[in-house]
């Protein structure tokens, strides 16, 4: 009788353990599957202004690709994204300062007018040039005056509030990077990390922005 009472015990215990195991399987499963740093994280989103209407949207390109934490997305829109799982969706409001920043007064620059191709000259013109450092630039005609156009070297979201619906698709670990030398994709992002445009005179004259 003592043994078979052991003999219980010892099949109790095992049947115990197995379980403990099984669930603690399945969480695993289920906090490897949730938005953290380090995960690949695919979504769809449409992005729209104070005024309602639509600034962006994943849906004629296909969801957007990225590695959380990796800063890859607008710090604010990726805070709300923590902890979400595939299938999840939400609506996230993005303050400026958690997006691309305020408008900087800075940014904004004269040019003279003969830098400057005539269809470049008219406002909300998008000329593209270089700065200083020979680094590809992109700035938006803000004003004409007598003998110089004023451009905006801001990001064209700075200031704004941002309005995100977005769905999480799935959710994998990101894949290791490659090997020193190998070329690597970079996903598509709606955002940037904010920050305020820095003024550089451009070292060589804008052009308007081939279409």
């Amino acid at each position: 009788m003592h043994e078979k009472l052991i003999a219980w015990v010892v099949v109790a215990a095992m049947l115990l353990l197995a379980l403990t195991q099984s669930a603690s399987a399945a969480e695993k499963t289920k906090n490897d599957n949730l938005v953290k740093d380090g995960m690949l994280v695919s979504m769809e989103y449409t992005l729209k202004g104070a005024d309602g209407k639509v600034i962006d949207a994943s849906k004629d390109r296909g969801p957007l690709k990225y590695v959380h934490g990796q800063k890859m997305m607008i710090p604010g829109l990726e805070k709300e994204l923590t902890g979400m799982k595939a299938g999840g969706e939400k609506n996230v409001t993005v303050k400026p300062e958690d997006a691309y920043g305020p408008v900087n007064k800075n940014a904004f620059q004269e040019i003279p007018k003969d830098k400057l191709p005539p269809n470049g000259l008219k406002v909300g013109a998008i000329l593209q040039g270089q700065d200083d450092q020979g680094r590809p630039m992109k700035a938006r005609v803000h004003e004409i005056k007598e003998k110089a156009v004023v451009i905006d070297m801001n990001h064209p979201l700075a200031g704004k509030t941002l309005f995100f619906n977005v769905k999480i698709v799935d959710v994998q670990p990101a894949p290791p990077p490659p090997a020193a030398g190998a070329p690597s994709a970079t996903p598509a992002k709606p955002a940037e990390p904010a920050k305020a445009a820095t003024p550089a005179q451009p070292a060589k004259p804008a052009e308007p922005a081939k279409k």
